[in-house]
């Protein structure tokens, strides 16, 4: 159980950094980028990574059934 919390907030923590990264670069389309140079920008630093993995770790962390038989699942 305390593995599961644990993994939660490494991956609540992964997806702020990211999704905060992500944010602070849409600056760059009052630069004069467009969205599809915005898109090949944030898909390339791995810092804006960080976000969907962070998302990925917390889902994986909720929804997938822990070793024990009788603790209750969300």
């Amino acid at each position: 159980m305390i593995t599961r919390i644990i993994f939660f907030l490494i991956g609540f923590g992964f997806s702020i950094i990211g999704f905060v990264f992500i944010i602070s670069y849409l600056n760059l389309i009052t630069i004069g980028y467009n969205f599809n140079e915005y898109v090949n920008f944030i898909s390339s630093n791995i810092e804006c990574l960080i976000g969907p993995i962070g998302l990925i770790i917390s889902f994986l962390a909720i929804f997938i059934p822990g070793g024990k038989k009788n603790e209750l699942h969300i």
